[in-house]
């Protein structure tokens, strides 16, 4: 077991006195979310009518919920703290978070093909005095108004991938021409991935809509999303399907929570219908949806619902309970995400065409994003979704290109043992400033012999300094960094970098390591482990050197990127890991990290597994024996007893 201690609040040293440290009760940041009433608005070009009002009906709340952290026992015995505010600024001994901690992986380098290019400055991002702090994915201390009782000030563009089939194309653009949501905010961007004929707007559209078509590099609805998204000048960026018929609420009942913050990812709910008498025409969805009676469009008894996506809602109180997956539920058809966050993420990667939504969500998710899913933005799907036509060969097709994108996906790559992947699991950030090469060099070379596969490293150092001019090869003041360079240069695990990043997203762990510690063979997969089972955002080893205390930090990317996103000007960015996502110290020298003198060499490793798979194979004949003796029958048994008792009053009554 590590050696472990949760801390809370105000009791939470920042220094590592050498008392025992307490942990406090749990944090409660409970909370419902309500759910209102709907408005009518007429809005869109439309042909001239009058338009009736209506009322739509209450949506019932997601519920309650509590975020609780459970009591710890201390282990670690530190002096005596020095009693301080939670908030008041620290003096402590972990690494200053501006410093030389993390370095950008060569993912983030690779892995932006829908990179939105800094020329907009759409979605401004809100202050971090107004962002509210949302624990884990538990959006419960979030309180939308009710639809229709509050004025709007984002402006939204929805966005619309469209490849033929113009007929379900002009139903969802009368939908959204009766939204509820004010039309001076509204934009609708139709994207034309290369239909022939080519598409157009029909008689019924929103007020604010246009048509573009992609251009001749690429295809599928991932381009078409992205160059949607460039196109878009709304604060948030809408996906919608082009075979939807939204309700008339469903802008503005996700639209509400994004007013709240600008790191949510709110998701829609629809409905599969198929039309056994053919569609309904324009003009009658556009006259349902004004006149309040979109429910009627279809029955509702022979639709189908989002069996997967409504089940695992369902079953984490509306997700506020599925931590770090959450994820997983960014799902095509419908969802909206704030312009800033969608920048930050990369926007879509173009390079997949297929699932490009979940993987969207991923990268969300490292950005800090929390996922809402609101059951007033309904809508009605034309026809079933690719997943229901054909799940088993689009899983075929989808498992190579999402298992290097994905990889909380641990299933699929273990059917990849030894591979390398697109994105790691861990990043681990050794800092070779100032350091011999020898400790640089053990500790990069054990994290690379981890049982971890998925983990690569990124090393910290002014490379660039490095040049080619003649020097002493042998008294060159530089020549420790050279040679890590050169042990390390060809091994595709390993990037160097000149500076450290924020975060290592979108790898959703990062490991900061000091050079000379070397993490045992399993570490790695430990404190994953860890993290994953008690959703920490953070696991701090310690570790005592001669000249003090070091700290090596075991991150989650997501908790690391919300705290930079919430903090205030002067508070410290541990405060605000442990207060959304908690955080744990344990001792590091017990449990996964040794002095690289200490540390077994690769070889060793080997050796060692395979001494122990021996003994295993010994103790499984043994164990395969005494099993055999127990099935034998009860005679053959009586008769070894009996045999044996012979035997010793034998010896017995034998001379001596």
């Amino acid at each position: 077991m590590p050696c472990s201690v949760r801390l809370s609040g105000a009791d939470r040293p920042h220094d590592l006195p050498e008392g025992a440290l307490r942990a406090d009760g749990p944090l409660d940041l409970g909370g419902n979310v309500r759910h209102g009433e709907t408005r009518p608005r007429c809005g869109g070009r439309v042909p001239a009518r009058p338009a009736p009002c209506r009322r739509g009906a209450r949506r019932p709340p997601h519920g309650g919920g509590r975020a609780d952290l459970r009591r710890a026992q201390p282990r670690l015995r530190p002096p005596p703290p020095r009693r301080r505010a939670h908030l008041e600024p620290a003096r402590h001994l972990l690494p200053p978070r501006g410093g030389p901690a993390v370095a950008r992986t060569p993912v983030q380098l690779l892995h932006h093909p829908g990179a939105i290019p800094p020329a907009r400055d759409r979605g401004r991002p809100m202050s971090t005095s107004e962002a509210p702090r949302i624990r884990h994915n538990d959006y419960g201390t979030l309180a939308p108004p009710k639809i229709g009782e509050w004025e709007p000030r984002l402006s939204v563009s929805v966005v619309i991938p469209a490849y033929g089939n113009q007929e379900k194309l002009d139903l969802t653009l009368a939908s959204l021409a009766a939204q509820t949501y004010p039309s001076r905010l509204l934009e609708v961007v139709v994207v034309d991935d290369g239909s022939a004929p080519p598409l157009r707007l029909p008689e019924i559209v929103p007020e604010r809509a246009r048509l573009i078509r992609t251009g001749g590099d690429g295809w599928g609805r991932a381009h078409a999303c992205r160059t949607g998204s460039l196109a878009a000048d709304g604060d948030v960026v809408h996906w919608l399907d082009a075979d939807l018929i939204a309700f008339p609420e469903h802008v503005e009942a996700q639209l509400r929570w994004h007013h709240l913050a600008d790191y949510l990812a709110v998701l829609g709910y629809k409905r599969f219908v198929e039309a056994d008498e053919g569609w309904p025409t324009p003009q009658a969805v556009f006259e349902a949806i004004e006149g309040g009676s979109a429910e009627k469009l279809f029955d509702l008894g022979r639709s189908r619902r989002h069996e997967w996506v409504e089940d695992m809602i369902d079953a984490t109180d509306g997700l506020r309970k599925h931590g770090s997956r959450s994820f997983r539920v960014h799902v095509g058809a419908t969802a909206s995400v704030h312009a800033s966050l969608l920048k930050a993420a990369g926007g879509m990667d173009d390079s997949l065409v297929l699932g490009e939504d979940v993987e969207l969500g991923y990268r969300l998710a490292q950005r800090g994003a929390v996922f809402v899913p609101e059951p007033a933005a309904r809508s009605w799907h034309l026809g079933p979704s690719t997943q229901m036509r054909d799940e088993e060969r689009l899983t075929r097709h989808n498992e190579p290109y999402l298992s290097h994108r994905l990889p909380m996906h641990r299933d699929w790559r273990r059917r990849g043992t030894g591979r390398q992947w697109l994105v790691p699991c861990v990043d681990v950030v050794v800092d070779a400033r100032g350091r011999p090469h020898e400790e640089v060099r053990a500790t990069v070379g054990a994290v690379l012999a981890s049982t971890l596969p998925d983990a690569a490293v990124t090393i910290v150092g002014p490379w660039s300094g490095l040049g080619g001019e003649r020097r002493a090869p042998l008294d060159d003041p530089l020549l420790d960094l050279r040679l890590t360079r050169a042990a390390f240069a060809h091994d595709g695990r390993v990037t160097f970098a000149e500076e450290a990043a924020p975060t290592s997203a979108p790898a959703p762990f990062r490991l900061t390591c000091p050079p000379g510690w070397a993490p045992t063979f399993d570490a790695l997969q430990r404190l994953l482990e860890l993290a994953e089972t008690e959703d920490f955002g953070a696991v701090l080893l310690a570790l005592p050197e001669a000249d003090g205390l070091k700290v090596a930090r075991f991150e989650r990317t997501a908790a690391v990127a919300r705290a930079l996103a919430v903090r205030t000007d002067g508070e410290d960015l541990d405060d605000v890991v442990y207060a959304t996502y908690g955080s744990v110290w344990i001792d590091g020298t017990e449990w996964a990290l040794v002095p690289a003198a200490d540390a077994a060499p690769p070889s060793r490793r080997t050796e060692d597994l395979l001494t122990w798979k021996k003994r295993a194979e010994r103790w499984e004949a043994e164990a395969d024996r005494l099993r055999r003796k127990l099935r034998a029958p009860l005679s053959t048994k009586l008769l070894e007893a009996a045999h044996g008792r012979t035997s010793r009053l034998r010896r017995r009554k034998e001379p001596r």
